[in-house]
């Protein structure tokens, strides 16, 4: 890694965690924007498309963080007028910070500047820059009408525009929309059940990406050939890949399982049936890939060295930590 990009990478940590902590929300702001700043050199490569990104990236960002801070000073100034003026502002706020997520319907931009990175870039943006907004959206709200629509338009918009993607990075992209679906009640009926979700989500996501990152993989065409070769690094990858989906009994379910378990708890049954099924859409692309790469075989052999099957151990290690997990989630109940 260079070393302005090391530089940036710190500071990009330090503005999330100077968000999260901060006491006003003047100092999450400010954290919110440190943490903008340093993302945009990550982003960019060499090339044109990772510019396109950044700058797509940097106005719908930078769009967000001016009505977060115009509602700030609003509030402030007016804070003893009517409550429902008051949430109207937190609405307004609230969809500030979903926008900055990605979340649905706020979502435009995300699988846009995500086709144009590369996967180490695409991590940062599918992981870490998810945790500032929602643990900010934890702060000031609760589940309400207008979260429930998010969640049920997240999941419902990246399952029917992930159908017919061919691009890995618009299938993560579409697949963490899905997720943010999931860690929204998460985040904002259970703090513990959250952090569960989104390590699990971010143990997952990093053994894919590494995988995409090492065979430079963009296209699903360019993925089956790759996996072929090796039987069991086609089984743990898929293993893996039906795990980010949530089917069960694989880890990526525990946390569904975990956050189910709160939402009927909490009488959120309809919402709870709605998250179920409509998860289904999303699951259904996975196993579409799944079942092409299980079904079509190439002969063509590709010839790897020495450190490429210690990177196929690293992977196969990771992915083990991915296989069959029902029976912890069973003795957690």
């Amino acid at each position: 890694m260079k070393f302005y990009k090391l530089v940036f990478f710190n500071t990009l940590i330090m503005g999330t965690l100077i968000s999260i902590s901060s006491s006003s929300w003047l100092g999450m702001w400010m954290g919110l924007e440190i943490n903008l700043i340093s993302m945009i050199p990550l982003l960019t490569n060499k090339n044109s498309y990772s510019s396109e990104a950044a700058i797509k990236y940097f106005i719908t960002q930078a769009l967000a963080s001016m009505i977060i801070l115009m509602i700030i000073i609003m509030v402030s100034l007016y804070f003893s007028l009517n409550i429902l003026y008051i949430k109207s502002y937190l609405m307004i706020l609230n969809s500030a910070l979903l926008t900055k997520m990605g979340a649905a319907p706020f979502h435009f931009w995300f699988p846009e500047v995500m086709e144009g990175l590369n996967w180490m870039s695409s991590l940062l943006m599918l992981t870490w820059q998810k945790i500032a907004p929602m643990i900010l959206l934890m702060y000031n709200s609760q589940i309400n009408n207008y979260f429930m629509i998010i969640i049920i338009l997240s999941m419902l918009i990246s399952g029917i525009l992930g159908f017919n993607q061919i691009s890995l990075r618009k299938i993560l992209a579409y697949s963490s929309i899905n997720h943010i679906g999931w860690m929204l009640p998460a985040i904002l009926l259970s703090w513990s059940i959250w952090l569960i979700y989104f390590s699990i989500y971010f143990l997952i996501t990093l053994n894919i990406l590494i995988f995409f990152n090492y065979f430079n993989i963009f296209y699903i065409k360019q993925l089956i050939p790759i996996i072929n070769f090796n039987f069991t690094l086609k089984i743990f990858f898929l293993s893996n890949f039906l795990s980010l989906g949530g089917l069960p009994p694989f880890l990526g379910f525990l946390p569904k399982w975990f956050l189910i378990n709160e939402l009927v708890k909490n009488n959120f049954y309809f919402l709870s049936m709605l998250m179920i099924l409509l998860t289904l859409l999303t699951l259904f692309y996975y196993i579409r890939i799944t079942l092409s790469a299980l079904m079509l075989n190439f002969n063509n052999k590709i010839y790897f060295n020495n450190i490429i099957n210690k990177l196929l151990i690293l992977i196969n290690f990771l992915n083990l930590m991915s296989l069959p997990m029902l029976i912890l989630s069973l003795n957690a109940f």
